[in-house]
């Protein structure tokens, strides 16, 4: 297999595009995450599963107005509308699905033509986007920013709509997902890279990487690719931070690794949960480096100055 990758030259050009993306900022010099904000969304992205009631109790906390709610009977998407008029801002959370391993068979669709953003975007993703925006675009105001939660399949189409709301000119504050699945390719991850993109995932959630990435699809421009931050919640109070390459080759080493009970528990909102509220009392950044070589592929986490460091592996959620 190996052989067969090498002997495609249009690998290599790619190949050195994808390591020298890779270069990661020293932990001391990078930009700190705000994990009372990802807190905050993650609370919305998990009310979403519970009741009407519930989701209301929880915006009216944060001095949010629950505007819509609701399920769409032909997609099953389930989602919400809150508005503060006081910081003029709409937050939007799309629910995922409540069965993790049919999640993994349906998201490996090929990549569509999107008339209305330009990008080659996964069908079922978009299709459900396209039904929640009929419903939320009437209620948006022009002049307020707009926020988007998710989690699981409910953050790949919260990613969706902010790009259908992006195309109409409104203010997208930012996108926060969790568990988050790829929706688009290389072309269009860098289309929406103007916007605020975070997404949320533990080591060994296996959604987030899916459809898998695979080195010898270095040839091919038009595979999943991931857009915005990539922020790994690993143990205690530690956490790293990736982007463009280097996000998708910490995929590449799950490739032939089996679906086990620990990636379904850790794909749930409750240990995403856990992990940040870990991080909103004490966040420390560690630097994960990608060890790219043509006999495979390691990741590991370097401490911080003072630290120990350790391999990847032992730093699973």
């Amino acid at each position: 297999m190996l052989k067969t990758w090498l002997a495609q030259p249009v690998c290599f050009p790619v190949l050195l595009l994808l390591l020298s993306c890779g270069i990661l900022l020293p932990a001391a010099a990078a930009e700190a995450i705000n994990f009372a904000e990802i807190k905050k969304q993650a609370l919305f992205a998990s009310a979403v599963y519970r009741s009407e009631e519930d989701i209301r109790e929880l915006a009216e906390s944060y001095e949010y107005r629950l505007d819509l709610y609701q399920t769409i009977p032909d997609s099953r998407i389930t989602f919400f509308l809150a508005t503060n008029d006081s910081i003029r801002t709409h937050l939007i959370s799309v629910r995922g699905t409540s069965n993790v391993e049919n999640a993994m068979v349906d998201i490996a669709l090929k990549l569509l033509p999107d008339e209305k953003t330009g990008a080659r975007l996964h069908q079922g993703f978009s299709y459900a986007a396209k039904q929640v925006y009929a419903q939320v675009k009437p209620l948006l105001k022009q002049d307020y920013k707009v926020q988007f939660t998710g989690h699981s399949l409910g953050g790949a189409v919260a990613l969706i709509l902010a790009m259908y709301l992006d195309a109409d000119r409104l203010d997208i504050e930012q996108v926060i997902t969790f568990g988050q699945p790829k929706v688009t390719n290389l072309a269009g991850a860098n289309s929406i890279a103007h916007l605020n993109i975070v997404r949320v995932v533990t080591p060994t959630d296996l959604v987030p990487l899916l459809p898998p990435f695979d080195p010898l699809d270095l040839g091919n421009l038009d595979i999943y690719w991931h857009a915005g931050k990539e922020v790994i919640l690993l143990k205690d109070d530690r956490y790293a931070v990736l982007e463009a390459a280097d996000s998708m080759l910490r995929a590449a080493q799950f490739i032939l690794q089996p679906l086990t009970e620990e990636n379904l528990k850790n794909h749930y909102m409750a240990p995403y949960l856990d992990l940040i509220e870990l991080k909103t009392r004490s966040a420390r950044r560690v630097i994960m480096r990608n060890s790219f070589h043509l006999f495979g592929n390691d990741l590991a986490v370097i401490s911080s100055p003072g630290l120990r460091s350790e391999a990847y592996r032992s730093a699973r959620a």
